[in-house]
């Protein structure tokens, strides 16, 4: 039996084959409950899901049973009453979302505390609850969640009035939480909830981001957890990245303490302070199975640090590394460390699935506070199956290291920002490169029409991108590719 469903336009087309009738069509009141959730399983829109439930009153029941998603938010008015219809209408839902992004008062009023009692009342299937731009939660509201004995995931975006109260409450009565995101936090300073799920050791998914009362030094609290966390995501707000100062007991608890991260498998890194024997220093050379690594300014990233993870994370599959220029570095540190070609020699040296590297600057302008050269940057790409590479800003990167990747054998995407030292001269070779299937340029001064001749015969490329190189035009960029995407902004040069 093979089974199509086709989605076009708000119509839905559903083909069953296998069934042998006499017109060689399947009536589908004559179809079973199983085969039936198995179509609406694989109606992903929701806008479809909602009609194929219209069709006929049997659809519309077991739509009601199958449905387990739902995202909600500005059109929910009165909240209360229409959430409520909502949950008893799809009795096993296990995810919901909702979110009010775009909201202004005369939507109406949003979804309050008394929500969020609805939820943990009529859904006792919830596992994943995402609220997003819900300015009016309180805490009293996030603790009436407390009984949702099966929530393990819980994502909250720009949730003003939440603080680390609330988030105590949840994580102490909801003992099978997996994933925890928080974004725009902006009021958790009370951080006893950490400690609490370091006790619980389920957690595998953390991400913080721009939440001011969390710095780096914090997560030591998630002590024994660690060992079970597969994916960490930090990011601190870039305004206050400065002002935090260390607590010289989590100092000396970071020290202390050896940091088991067998099982972390990305790591993202934003705007964070990395120093000797400090916070998130310590656990980058105990990550052996990553497979991920971003890191983005942060500040005090030695080599040693990335040659320690490269040597103990052998399956390392991307990093990407955005560096801090000396301007954006603040005035306390007297010698600045950077980054250097050692870090991409270890990686090249250790690391033998490398697929994907990115290296960008902060500050495109100054070419001097490069710190990768030519030879570092090659020596990943010539050593490493690199599929995709990356380069913003990286003014050591020149024609030369164009002709270089002619013999990378796996390369098949190739962009480049700010790269101003690549010509004509290093775009011709791009033609030679076995494998690339996709080039993007994007604010490169030294690239005409010229550069994009010899990649029109013969066509090999399946995608090319050209956004903002003053010197290019869509005539000249025609048939260099299967697919092409131009766009001339100059504004950034002004």
């Amino acid at each position: 039996m093979c089974l199509e469903v086709v989605s076009e336009f708000g119509r839905i087309k559903i083909q069953v084959l296998g069934f042998s009738t006499r017109k060689n069509m399947v009536c589908m009141d004559n179809l079973p409950d199983q085969l039936i959730w198995e179509i609406f399983s694989r109606i992903k829109n929701t806008v479809d899901q909602n009609s194929i439930s219209l069709a006929c009153k049997r659809f519309h029941n077991l739509d009601n049973e199958q449905r387990k998603n739902l995202r909600v938010g500005c059109g929910l008015n009165p909240a209360n009453e229409a959430l409520t219809s909502l949950c008893h209408r799809f009795p096993n839902l296990n995810k919901v979302e909702i979110t009010y992004s775009g909201w202004m008062s005369k939507l109406g009023k949003q979804l309050e505390d008394p929500g969020l009692s609805i939820l943990s009342n009529i859904c006792p299937f919830l596992t994943d609850l995402t609220l997003s731009y819900c300015t009016f939660i309180t805490d009293a509201g996030l603790s009436s969640l407390a009984s949702c004995s099966q929530l393990s995931s819980l994502k909250l975006n720009f949730t003003p009035r939440i603080t680390g109260s609330g988030i105590f409450s949840i994580v102490s009565g909801c003992k099978d939480l997996k994933k925890i995101h928080l974004i725009r936090c902006l009021n958790i300073s009370n951080l006893e909830w950490l400690e609490c799920l370091g006790r619980q050791e389920t957690l595998e998914d953390l991400c913080i981001k721009n939440c001011r009362g969390i710095g780096e030094g914090a997560l030591v609290k998630l002590g024994p957890t660690w060992r079970n966390i597969k994916r960490l995501q930090f990011e601190v707000d870039s305004n206050y990245r400065y002002m935090k100062l260390y607590d010289r007991l989590a100092v000396d608890r970071w020290q202390k303490q050896r940091v088991p991260c067998d099982n972390m498998l990305e790591l993202s890194l934003s705007n964070c302070m990395i120093s000797p024997g400090r916070g998130l220093a310590c656990i980058l050379d105990k990550c052996k199975n990553l497979e991920k690594l971003h890191l983005d300014m942060c500040v005090g990233a030695r080599d040693c640090d990335v040659i320690g993870l490269a040597e103990n994370s052998k399956n390392l599959r991307s990093i990407s590394i955005r560096v801090p220029s000396d301007f954006s570095l603040p005035l306390l540190m007297e010698n600045p460390l950077r980054l250097t070609d050692s870090s991409l020699n270890s990686l090249a040296q250790n690391c033998t699935r490398l697929e994907s590297v990115s290296l960008s600057f902060s500050d495109g302008e100054f070419p001097s506070l490069s710190s990768f050269s030519l030879d570092g940057i090659l020596s990943l790409t010539t050593t490493c199956p690199v599929k995709n590479l990356f380069l913003d800003g990286v003014y050591s990167f020149n024609n030369t290291g164009m002709e270089a990747l002619c013999g990378s054998d796996h390369l098949q995407t190739l962009e480049l920002v700010r790269c101003q030292e690549i010509s004509d001269d290093g775009l011709e070779f791009v033609a030679r490169y076995p494998c690339l299937r996709v080039l993007r340029l994007t604010k490169c001064l030294g690239v005409t029409d010229d550069g994009f001749k010899p990649l029109t015969e013969p066509c090999k490329l399946e995608l090319l991108v050209v956004n903002d190189c003053p010197q290019v035009s869509l005539t000249g960029v025609q048939g260099a590719a299967k697919s092409v995407s131009y766009k001339l902004d100059l504004s950034w040069m002004y």
